[in-house]
């Protein structure tokens, strides 16, 4: 699991632009829109549309923001295209296994846009199914603690129903079957855990090391997919060595 938790902890540890940080409000207004046209618009009883909003709210997206995605999803905003929730998979340096979750309303769009970013450095686009079975979808919940905090929440997260943890930096990352990880949430929020993000994701269950040169090709292509518009997620199951982590860490 490491390679991609070191990856998002250290990202999202990065500067974020104005222009990059409205991006990523327009990807999460997305994600919104869709959860409350699926399952209405009330987060009581729509799971997804909870959990989406939880994670707007993580990443400080405006209650403004936030209610206006729900009404149009829910048909009360202005009328937005139907959007198809599609998986892609692909290979990237070192023959790294790539799994992109997309919001779309042009596949056509959407897919020449990830072809043409994963052969810039040498990938390519897989079938589907042809990685997939290298991931397993995992509620994960990162919390700020220190070496002693974090013996306290791993057991408090244990008793919720978390089944694994990682260490990273000043970060504990909680693992959990998805359907626990609410109750995890929950639990460690009646215990004034700072939490920086909780999601349901796609993680690997095996790991590729990379050499520096293609972990640091991997790192950048896994941001360049990221920032396309249609990619809402992006999963693989490369490891990267501390010294690559580092110098992508100061990396603009």
């Amino acid at each position: 699991m490491s390679g991609h938790s070191k990856w998002s902890t250290i990202k999202h540890g990065k500067a974020v632009t104005d222009a990059r940080r409205s991006q990523l409000f327009t990807k999460l207004a997305k994600e919104i829109i869709v959860a409350a046209r699926q399952g209405g618009g009330s987060p009581d009883g729509n799971i997804r549309l909870r959990m989406a909003i939880q994670r707007a709210k993580d990443q400080n997206m405006p209650t403004d923001n936030i209610d206006r995605a729900i009404k149009r999803g829910t048909g009360e905003g202005v009328d937005q295209d139907q959007m198809a929730e599609v998986t892609y998979e692909g290979y990237g340096p070192g023959g790294t296994a790539i799994m992109l979750q997309t919001l779309t309303d042009n596949r056509n769009r959407t897919v020449s846009d990830i072809r043409a970013t994963l052969t810039k450095v040498g990938g390519n686009m897989a079938d589907a199914g042809a990685v997939a079975w290298q991931f397993e979808q995992k509620g994960i919940v990162v919390v700020e603690a220190d070496e002693e905090r974090s013996e306290e929440l791993t057991l408090m997260a244990i008793d919720a129903g978390a089944d694994d943890f990682e260490a990273i930096d000043s970060t504990l990352h909680i693992y959990s079957a998805p359907n626990a990880l609410e109750d995890v949430r929950k639990a460690l929020e009646e215990h004034d855990a700072v939490i920086r993000s909780s999601e349901v994701a796609m993680l690997p269950t095996n790991t590729v090391t990379l050499d520096a040169k293609a972990a640091l090709q991997t790192l950048r292509l896994l941001d360049r997919l990221e920032e396309l518009e249609d990619v809402q997620r992006v999963f693989s199951n490369a490891d990267f060595p501390d010294e690559v982590l580092e110098q992508y860490r100061t990396e603009e």
